[in-house]
């Protein structure tokens, strides 16, 4: 169901109707709007990537935080996580086919905002 809004005889818009479960735009943000999720899916678009290799790409991530973030994103089947028979073991990730369909829009993400001012741009 969607929101439904209205204008009152002063020309205010009021909500009518209130949507009762998740919009769309809510939905996506719950599943990419985590803090580094763009940016794990942005950096495994090219190919497999090794876990010590991806955690380099990100920096400002503590590993804890990228791991986390990995598994959520295998939990939702953006992601896919390979060990690797090799001495010592590792891991490496690979964007799923679903996980890709999100490729189009972080790239438009990505092109908004290398054109945002300077002075918006603030580091958290």
């Amino acid at each position: 169901m969607r929101a439904r809004v209205e204008q009152d005889a002063k020309g205010r818009r009021q909500v009518v109707e209130a949507c009762l479960e998740p919009c769309a735009i809510e939905k996506g943000m719950r599943i990419i709007g985590g803090k580094w999720t763009g940016s794990i899916l942005w950096h495994l678009k090219d190919g497999p990537v090794r876990f010590n290799d991806l955690s380099r790409m990100i920096g400002g991530a503590s590993k804890k935080m990228i791991t986390e973030r990995l598994r959520q994103l295998e939990s939702q089947g953006l992601v896919r996580r390979e060990v690797l028979d090799t001495a010592p073991v590792s891991v490496q990730y690979e964007i799923t086919d679903f996980g890709a369909t999100a490729l189009g829009f972080l790239n438009e993400l990505r092109l908004w905002s290398e054109g945002l001012p300077q002075s918006m741009v603030r580091d958290e």
